[in-house]
């Protein structure tokens, strides 16, 4: 038998050896201005920031996240990793993906031919459900196997976008013609919305079920209703806004599909106050939105809790402000994509992706990726990743749409 002190002397050389390795490793990830050049390299230390950032989805052609409130992550079919669904670019159309959080192993769900709208995923039906033209489909995403669910019919213009938490019910609108001619006539958002605001033309909540295909219109108003959204825990709690001029609008709605009883969540108190991109917390407690009193001049991330009607709110300094926010799994952080000098906020250093961090009545902000080389016609829409651990998000960087992940923790060198 060897003597101890031999022993333990090879564990420390071993162990000596494996750090070296480790931290030549680490050394080998480079420290570059987040953009293009980062972009091709894949995995970067962002120089600015501190903080690790990977391109998270290696295929040809634009891949694109989910917007900020779609949730994009299931668990693997063996319940054993994370994934996310995205959709990309393809010949045939745009086509829905999974991307393994962990291997970053890509995997395609859908091969209907036509392009998809609509990005809305079923994690206990394990479905995603999407348009093609005025046709609803639904995809498995394990079998592939693709159903069809519902055809609008030629008189009227419908779209769905959310899934109730049962997930029997789809929701969305009906638009009428007039309103589509002045989309067409008008493509760019600048044009079309004061342009819809103004029409004052009718709107409908509508569901679609599932399972029996069977169609109601909920609910008409003639005002732009959008931004719908099913609460994740209350299958009957439909979320919808009144679109237009933000400080034209007391927007943030709740309607009971069952009752037909309509909520105001936020009520607005001075002149040019604004209140919007609203979300659900994971837990359906609390609605979270961006507001401003009065518009441009004061900042703050707020929330309305439905069942005590408590609002919280959480200020923010000017460059701080984002185009969307998000929240953590635990619900005890968030995060925001920032924005450029044309939007609303006017800030001067406000092209960085944030995680914020709650402090009594403010959010103490971290820069995580410096996003000055990217275009900000390009929304960045954050997610939290499943483990809390990364933001994941949507970038121009290298000229074509593309998802990143940055991690939370500064990189330790």
């Amino acid at each position: 038998m060897r003597p101890l002190t031999y022993l333990l002397t090879l564990s420390l050389i071993i162990s000596v050896s494996c750090k070296s390795n480790n931290s030549k490793a680490e050394h080998q990830i480079p420290v570059i201005e987040t953009g293009k050049a980062s972009s091709v390299a894949k995995i970067w230390i962002d120089s600015i920031t501190g903080h690790k950032v990977e391109k998270l989805v290696n295929r040809p052609g634009d891949n694109r996240s989910f917007y900020f409130h779609n949730n994009p992550f299931l668990k693997s079919e063996d319940g054993t990793e994370d994934l996310m669904i995205f959709s990309g670019s393809s010949e045939t159309g745009n086509q829905f993906f999974t991307v393994n959080l962990t291997t970053k192993e890509v995997q395609q769900i859908t091969h209907k031919k036509g392009n998809k709208r609509g990005e809305i995923l079923g994690r206990k039906t394990r479905k995603v459900f999407y348009m093609i033209k005025d046709s609803v489909f639904a995809t498995h995403i394990d079998t592939h196997k693709t159903e069809f669910i519902y055809k609008f019919s030629d008189d009227v213009i419908g779209s769905v976008t959310t899934l109730n938490a049962d997930e029997t019910l789809l929701g969305g609108a009906l638009i009428t013609k007039e309103e589509n001619e002045i989309f067409k006539k008008n493509p760019k958002k600048s044009s079309y919305f004061d342009k819809i605001y103004e029409a004052k033309l009718e709107r409908s909540l509508i569901t679609i079920n599932v399972n029996t295909k069977k169609f109601k219109n909920i609910y008409s108003e003639n005002a732009w209703l959008n931004h719908i959204q099913f609460s994740p825990t209350d299958p009957d709690n439909l979320m919808y806004c009144h679109e237009g001029p933000w400080h034209k609008v007391d927007r943030i709605w709740n309607i009971n599909i069952k009752t037909k009883d309509t909520t105001l969540i936020h009520k607005r108190t001075v002149e040019r106050e604004i209140a919007g991109h609203e979300f659900f917390s994971p837990d359906g407690e609390t609605i979270w939105f961006d507001l401003q009193i009065p518009r441009s001049v004061t900042f703050y991330l707020a929330g309305k809790n439905l069942e005590t009607g408590k609002e919280t709110r959480y200020g923010l300094k000017r460059d701080e402000w984002s185009i969307h926010y998000n929240i953590s799994p635990d619900q005890k952080t968030f995060a925001g994509d920032g924005g450029d000098p044309g939007q609303v906020a006017r800030a001067k250093d406000g092209m960085w992706l944030y995680h914020f961090t709650p402090k009594e009545d403010s959010l103490v902000s971290e820069k995580l990726v410096n996003m000055k080389n990217h275009n900000y016609d390009l929304e960045p829409n954050v997610h939290f990743s499943p483990n809390g651990k990364q933001i994941i998000f949507r970038a121009n960087f290298e000229g074509t749409t593309q998802i990143y992940a940055v991690d939370i923790e500064k990189h330790q060198h």
